[in-house]
């Protein structure tokens, strides 16, 4: 779950609807770490194949209203492993997902209790590379029990976790996170801590978790200050997503950061790590990685079908091997 309005972290200027040239990154490949792909177009695909994206991982989040039932989380967590792996696959970029049931969604506790159930059935699936998102949105009793559950759900399978911080106390919530990850013996190289901010972002990095912050426009991280974090903090264990979900986002995110911190006049060397490579070391410890997909994806046929159903419609024609164009 990520993504309100109202969080306490309105302190963005206007970053992140200034347009950005994306000339001067043209050529390179990105890795979008954390992008909500369910709430989004094919044209957002598009976009963001064409201004450099390759791959990218959808975490599990809230629907935006309470599911009612065990079988919208199944049908879910069926869809990220499925239709939308096929989706994305047919707009030449690769598809990962983590699963774990919702920090928001965890404070109701029947039906917790029967996602938790169901979630060994998932998270050993082709394409998911860690237990996310995970951890504190009101910081209540039920969140920690079962962010403790799949802490632990996490280590029996060796998977890396993903955890979302709160909008409100982030400090104190990020803390605490990160507290309870060691006291279940989790090695913080197996954790992404998400969401961060220039509060929380040395204590994360000090105690040697990677640090992810969410490119969002108006709320959480803007443009020009990650490019601050990454000058005073450099790009160690520091990941950029754009959590892109059903709420005022954008997919383009990470490769118009990258944009501007190249204009800003960070080295080539650090957005690489930054807005690619780091989010690989991080998520390919779950064994699901291979680089060499993201070139052999590019072969895109979009008339292959999944379970009878293709991304055309009506006299669509398919769009096969489609040179790079940027859209800035």
């Amino acid at each position: 779950m990520c993504c309100s309005s109202n969080d306490g972290e309105n302190r963005n200027s206007t970053d992140a609807s200034t347009p950005v040239d994306l000339e001067g990154i043209k050529g390179m490949r990105f890795f979008d770490p954390h992008v909500h792909m369910t709430s989004r177009t094919t044209d957002d695909y598009q976009a963001m194949y064409d201004a450099g994206v390759v791959a990218l991982i959808e975490p599990a989040f809230w629907l935006g209203q309470p599911r009612t039932g065990i079988d919208s989380f199944r049908d879910y967590y069926s869809s990220l492993i499925g239709w939308e792996r096929f989706r994305s696959s047919q707009f030449g970029i690769k598809h990962y997902c983590t699963i774990g049931l919702n920090s928001r969604e965890a404070n109701n506790e029947t039906l917790a209790e029967q996602v938790m159930e169901i979630l060994p059935l998932f998270i050993m699936k082709e394409g998911v590379v860690g237990i996310g998102e995970i951890g504190f949105d009101d910081q209540t009793a039920a969140e920690e029990k079962y962010y403790r559950q799949q802490l632990e759900l996490a280590k029996d399978a060796g998977l890396p976790v993903q955890i979302h911080t709160p909008h409100r106390d982030k400090k104190r919530g990020t803390r605490r996170s990160m507290d309870i990850a060691i006291e279940h013996g989790l090695s913080p190289d197996m954790v992404v801590v998400d969401h961060n901010n220039e509060e929380t972002v040395k204590e994360v990095l000090d105690r040697g978790f990677w640090t992810a912050f969410t490119i969002y426009p108006f709320t959480k991280m803007g443009n020009e200050r990650m490019v601050e974090i990454v000058k005073q903090y450099g790009s160690e264990r520091i990941m950029i997503n754009s959590a892109a979900d059903w709420g005022i986002s954008d997919p383009l995110a990470v490769p118009k950061t990258a944009a501007l911190m190249k204009q800003r006049g960070i080295s080539n060397h650090d957005i690489h790590l930054v807005t690619y490579q780091n989010a690989i070391t991080a998520f390919g410890k779950s064994g699901q990685i291979n680089e060499e997909d993201f070139v052999s994806i590019k072969n895109i046929d979009q008339s292959v079908k999944f379970e009878g159903n293709t991304v055309l419609r009506g006299g669509q024609q398919p769009r096969i091997d489609k040179a790079s164009i940027i859209i800035s």
